[in-house]
């Protein structure tokens, strides 16, 4: 086991200076009061993120004392929107396709203007709430209450229904779908035209404690993600594999039966936290892509890939758990011409700490037969067999530090005892499964298996000699000198994002070349991340964490904590 070093940071938050936040419903009101006071008919815009407790926040603010409208009552009726969506939600259990729906879509121009009627006829505070609020009235003032997307899921699984649908008892994965393909695409539509006009954010991830910062404070804070290095605040979830490595180096709960996935770097589901004063707000992380896309990403990431972050970070936690399931993810082609996304989720496993009996399987095995290995999938998915997956797929025995490159297309899997630094491009839904050991998921229905898109998409050519030349440690070293080296270690040429490995005893000065940097500190005690000229404080990070270094910082320093430091840094390639 790894050694432990105790300073696993889980609530990263980053000082914004020059600005104040309250917190609770008693100091929300009185800010609100403050903003309306004086002003005679005052019109308030609550503008809702789709899985928004909007009865919390009604309840909480009714000292307001204001007349109240539900602009969603101008909405088409919630089985026309279910008719509507159903051809991209999909009878697939885990699979939907991507949309180019806005909210908007769904509003009647005859409620509407009925509704505007009505409240330019009252007088006094009014309060306009709901999802595409700011779409019937835009009001005086303009309030955006948000939710980042892994406190939704939370929430998925204890009951809450999708936006103008009644399904509080579906499987946390089908409403997960609909968020995923349907609302959260609408919803950030049309929060991006609205950044620039918020007078004030509503932080609701925690419930009944919600926070509020002035829209000046809230851009403010993202200006500041956006031209220094920063954090996602992780979160742990376990799964049936799952392991107990990250309870330890992490400091998690070890009453939890596993750990199995870490995510502290992806900003479309993780969030943020700006510390004002003593008030910690926390907002999605995506809303600095949204907001700064080039400052952050750099120009040339920019062009490619528009307002998303198309690096994933994430652990995979197998020690003393048991193997994930054997899969492939769909090639380019197929994922555009399929699900509607742009890119696939290309990847690759760095191997953060093994036992000795700890293997990936990768790739193919010399001479199979296509027809063999797939009527054996689909018997054993039957339930006929169990399917001999060493018979098929090559296990290859892996070390601490080793780095296995899988390209969309090859089949693959984590063993058990095995802990993985997932590097990978962000379409993380995009994994077919093909063999799962026979399990029950944690909700004790069977884990979904999708051998027909599996088979359109494995590389029947990526066999065992291909796979050892072309993606079991293509190491390069590029420089080599006292207190430090630089290794390449990848990815493969089919894949966008470059990695490399720093091992340092001494500062060692980068620039950013026109891209932003994911780090993780793969070794040692941490580092001290400091800007070349002053534009930002020395920012500290830790073993296991990652870290997002934006394009805008153009240089800066890595200086290792004590004794040597690993630090792995994956950019987008020119």
């Amino acid at each position: 086991m790894v050694q432990v070093y105790g300073n696993y940071d889980k609530y990263p938050a980053k000082k914004i200076k020059g600005f104040t936040a309250v917190s609770g419903y008693d100091a929300i009101v009185e800010e609100l009061k403050k903003a309306v006071s004086g002003k005679g008919r005052q019109v308030i815009v609550l503008e809702t993120y789709t899985e928004v407790d909007q009865a919390e926040i009604l309840q909480g603010i009714t000292g307001l004392g204001a007349t109240v409208f539900c602009a969603e009552d101008c909405t088409i009726s919630d089985r026309a929107y279910q008719d509507y969506i159903r051809q991209y939600v999909t009878d697939d259990r885990v699979f939907g396709i991507m949309n180019t729906l806005n909210i908007k879509d769904f509003y009647m121009k005859e409620k509407m203007d009925l509704m505007r009627k009505r409240i330019a006829e009252t007088d006094g505070v009014i309060l306009v709430y709901g999802v595409g609020a700011s779409l019937v009235c835009e009001g005086d003032i303009l309030v955006y209450a948000d939710l980042a997307r892994w406190e939704i899921q939370c929430r998925f699984a204890k009951g809450l229904p999708n936006w103008k649908t009644h399904n509080p008892g579906a499987p946390k994965l089908a409403k997960f779908k609909q968020g995923f393909f349907v609302e959260w695409r609408m919803a950030d539509r049309l929060k991006k035209k609205l950044f620039s006009r918020i007078d004030f954010l509503l932080d609701t991830n925690v419930k009944d404690q919600p926070k509020m910062v002035s829209g000046d404070g809230f851009r403010a804070g993202l200006e500041t993600f956006s031209s220094e290095p920063f954090r996602l605040v992780p979160y742990f979830a376990p799964e049936v594999w799952g392991g107990q490595w990250m309870k330890e180096i992490c400091d998690l709960d070890r009453k939890s039966p596993n750990y199995a996935w870490a995510f502290d770097g992806v900003p479309e589901e993780n969030s943020i936290y700006m510390q004002f004063g003593d008030v910690r707000v926390e907002v999605p992380s995506i809303d600095v892509v949204f907001t700064h896309p080039v400052a952050l990403l750099g120009n040339r990431v920019h062009a490619r890939f528009g307002t998303e972050f198309p690096i994933r970070f994430d652990f995979l936690d197998t020690m003393d758990g048991q193997n994930l399931s054997l899969q492939v993810h769909p090639l380019t082609e197929y994922i555009q011409e399929t699900f509607g996304m742009h890119y696939t989720q290309d990847e690759s496993y760095y191997i953060l700490d093994a036992e000795e009996d700890s293997v990936v399987y990768l790739g193919l095995k010399e001479g199979i037969q296509k027809d063999e290995m797939l009527n054996d999938l689909k018997a054993a998915q039957r339930g006929e067999i169990v399917f001999d997956a060493g018979k098929y797929v090559n296990t290859w025995p892996v070390k601490k530090h080793d780095h296995l490159l899988i390209p969309a297309g090859t089949v693959h899997c984590s063993g058990k005892n095995t802990m993985v630094l997932e590097i990978s491009a962000t379409p993380y839904i995009f994994t077919f499964k093909l063999w799962d050991w026979g399990r029950v998921g944690l909700d004790g229905l069977p884990r979904p298996v999708h051998i027909a898109h599996g088979e359109q998409n494995i590389q029947w050519d990526r066999t065992t000699g291909w796979v050892k030349e072309n993606l079991i440690n293509p190491w390069k070293t590029l420089e080599e000198e006292e207190g430090r080296t630089v290794v390449r270690t990848g990815l493969h040429e089919r894949e966008f994002i470059e990695t490399r490995v720093y091992t340092l005893t001494k500062p060692c000065e980068l620039e950013c070349e026109g891209s932003v940097s994911t780090c993780n500190v793969v070794g040692g005690k941490g580092a001290v991340i400091e800007s070349t000229d002053g534009s930002f404080a020395p920012y500290e990070v830790h073993y296991a964490e990652t870290f997002i270094i934006p394009a805008s910082v153009k240089k800066f320093v890595m200086r290792p904590l004590d004794g040597e430091t690993k630090i792995l840094r994956a950019t987008i390639r020119g």
